[in-house]
């Protein structure tokens, strides 16, 4: 574990920056990530505010943005990685398939305008700023994707994970992960010189038809084939077992075949909603408050305020961040309309963050030597603040609505 090797602040533990080696290092950075998030977490729940948000602003506010006590490093990023995914088999737990796809119509149209537009208006944006055409498609594709993570906590959290709206935001963030995928594997590929034709066609392929196999005949399969494989286990939490054999073992292969592995995590949950009894839930939501604050806190130490201390910049990314909000609201909107102007609101709202997913493009492209450092920078702000925002748009959107479902925050709560 490495953390920043800045000079401690004096008021601050100097063993905060002991070598990863030493014993204390790691422990205690782990409870300053978790410990902080959950504390700004219980702050913005008492101003009557969602504490995602809490524990976003406490990675801003440990990271390199404000304090600097704690850095972005590979082991904060696998256990964001862990989070995420725990984060979306706990909701595919809550959803049926059989439901989910029967907004599939609906959902494919919100996922297509929701990736055309954004991708359009980024690409058009950078181009008028007069930077170059392979950052100005990186931008635009860095806008594509929606990050259903975030959204998919808050609507857990107030119980309308079976409302019609929340299902086409779910269907729909699936189906916008697949295309975005194709439009980074296109991007990619003219970013390099060389676009494979056949390659593209059959990672498309490939990543289609996972998703919709297991969308549509994993919940069936797994009703059929758990009790006989539990019958013969012995051990402890063997259904719990099983269980996570399955969320790692698809959310692998949606690695492997070019579809993000919270993807596999969903459609692993989803699989198992009808037949999970309540014991794997309450295990799976203990690792889930366990790891999901480091997801979230992971997001705020990203950002980095220096790389926006030119006018130029800042106005850059303002306005990447109004065109990310309103393509995203719009073109996700009108895809939903026809569910009723309500519903089409809470529809836009929830496919605005874009959290992880627009970082990691922007690595792509930082790595690659296409993008600048100040470009770079505009999309890491642009991604933290749709995230942050979201939220609380969120709830001023379903307010007003009765939940679909009690919730029980005994067992769900999630911030």
């Amino acid at each position: 574990m490495h953390v920043t090797s800045a000079p401690a602040p004096v008021f601050f533990p100097a063993v905060l920056m002991a070598p990863a080696g030493e014993g204390l290092s790691l422990p205690l950075a782990m409870l300053v990530v978790f410990g902080s998030a959950k504390l700004l977490a219980e702050l913005f729940e008492r101003l009557r505010q969602p504490g995602i948000v809490g524990e976003i602003l406490a990675g801003m506010l440990i990271g390199p943005a404000v304090l600097g006590w704690i850095r972005p490093n590979q082991f904060l990023g696998s256990l964001a990685e862990l989070g995420v995914m725990f984060l979306l088999f706990r909701v595919g737990l809550e959803v049926k398939s059989s439901e989910l796809m029967g907004v599939g119509r609906t959902a494919l149209l919100v996922a297509v305008l929701g990736v055309a537009l954004p991708f359009v208006l980024g690409w058009g944006i950078l181009l008028a700023w007069g930077e170059s055409q392979v950052e100005a498609i990186f931008v635009g594709t860095a806008m594509v994707a929606t990050s259903v993570g975030i959204t998919a906590q808050v609507l857990a959290a107030k119980g309308y994970l079976s409302s019609q709206s929340a299902k086409i935001i779910l269907a729909a963030a699936v189906i916008d992960d697949v295309l975005g995928l194709l439009v980074l594997a296109v991007v990619s590929s003219v970013a390099r010189g060389q676009v494979n034709l056949l390659a593209l066609g059959s990672t498309a392929l490939l990543a289609i038809g996972f998703t919709f196999i297991v969308a549509k005949w994993g919940t069936p399969t797994v009703r059929r084939v758990a009790p006989r494989v539990q019958e013969r286990l012995r051990g402890r939490e063997a259904q719990f077992a099983m269980a996570m054999c399955l969320l790692f073992a698809l959310s692998w292969l949606a690695a492997y075949l070019g579809v993000a592995a919270i993807v596999g995590a969903f459609l692993a949950g989803m699989a198992l909603s009808e037949s999970a009894g309540r014991r794997v839930q309450d295990l799976s939501h203990g690792v889930t408050e366990l790891l999901v604050p480091f997801f979230l806190a992971g997001i705020g130490l990203h950002l980095d305020i220096r790389a926006l201390a030119q006018p130029s910049v800042l106005l850059l990314s303002l306005v990447i961040l109004v065109a990310a909000m309103l393509s995203k609201f719009v073109g996700c909107g009108l895809g939903a309309l026809g569910m009723g102007r309500g519903d089409a609101v809470r529809v836009g709202v929830g496919m605005v963050p874009r959290g992880e997913v627009g970082m990691v493009v922007a690595q792509i492209g930082l790595g690659m030597g296409v993008m600048g450092a100040h470009v770079y920078g505009v999309v890491v702000f642009m991604a933290v603040a749709t995230t942050l925002v979201a939220p609380p748009l969120l709830v001023m959107a379903y307010r007003g609505l009765p939940p679909a479902e009690p919730l029980e925050e005994e067992v769900f709560h999630l911030g």
